[in-house]
């Protein structure tokens, strides 16, 4: 299982993270908070080609008092197009929210004190702005809130600072 990093906490397994988000959480359950999931990847060359670099962000704002994030990198197969690599984002997220949600709503005892939003790399400017229909439906077709550029900080920029 790949870990995950944490600036205050270090590294960690899924369910530390988790236990660590509910922590966070309980310390003050009468504030509201965003749980945002979101992807980013770069293309690294290396001796055998290139690698696609994917990093996943999970964050836990409290709204106006701060937050804690977590990230994860993993290495993928180069993939040969933009919406191939924004799709691989958009599913990798998706795929942690699906893991994600059961063990969070689990260490809260039920309190949902949160929104989910899942954050996409795409955008009303750039090469992206074509997509954004595409991916959003996707992220709203599993039942999540999607944020796009330019509030989508838990891809652009939590996520693309480790990718």
């Amino acid at each position: 299982m790949i870990a995950f990093h944490s600036p205050t906490s270090g590294i960690l397994t899924i369910d530390g993270m988790v236990k660590t988000i509910a922590d966070f959480v309980n310390q003050e359950p009468e504030l509201y908070y965003h749980l945002v999931i979101g992807s980013d990847s770069h293309e690294k060359k290396n001796e055998n080609g290139s690698l696609l670099t994917l990093v996943k962000a999970v964050v836990i704002h409290r709204q106006g008092k701060g937050g804690r994030y977590f990230w994860q990198r993993q290495s993928l197969p180069k993939l040969y197009s933009l919406r191939e690599k924004i799709y691989a984002e958009t599913l990798a997220s998706l795929n942690l929210a699906q893991v994600l949600l059961p063990k969070v709503n689990k260490a809260l005892n039920g309190k949902r004190h949160y929104d989910l939003e899942i954050h996409i790399d795409v955008g009303r400017a750039g090469e992206t702005r074509d997509m954004i229909k595409e991916v959003v439906g996707m992220v709203t077709g599993n039942g999540f809130k999607a944020k796009t550029k330019p509030e989508s900080y838990g891809a652009s920029k939590v996520a693309d600072k480790h990718t």
